[in-house]
């Protein structure tokens, strides 16, 4: 998994590549954490070269959603491949994160 932080119209993008999974949902956490922990109130996360997420993957999603919530902060999610996507469907996770295509929509939409 390689990951990279940027920063846009002031919202942090953590854009992800490659496999979510054990080794990599560690990185991710850290850095959601650390993020939180900064005060980030913004978070996007660019999934648009994610070929794979697992369940530790989503529930890092959740923890900064639960969090954000209550600091009436954001977070939403692009550029989900199809197959990714039902995941989000058949978990119910796309009733709870604003889904966008690409990363420019998601910048006007947040």
């Amino acid at each position: 998994m390689a990951m990279t932080e940027s920063k846009e119209n002031g919202i942090t993008v953590l854009a992800v590549d490659g496999n979510l999974d054990a080794e990599g949902t560690q990185a991710l956490e850290e850095k959601v954490l650390a993020l939180l922990e900064a005060g980030e109130t913004s978070l996007l996360f660019d999934f648009s070269g994610l070929d794979y997420i697992n369940s530790s993957g989503l529930r890092i999603l959740v923890l900064a959603y639960q969090r954000l919530k209550k600091a009436s902060g954001r977070v939403a999610i692009c550029g989900v491949r199809d197959y990714i996507q039902e995941v989000f469907e058949v978990s119910g996770y796309d009733k709870i994160f604003p889904l966008f295509r690409d990363r420019a929509g998601a910048m006007s939409g947040m």
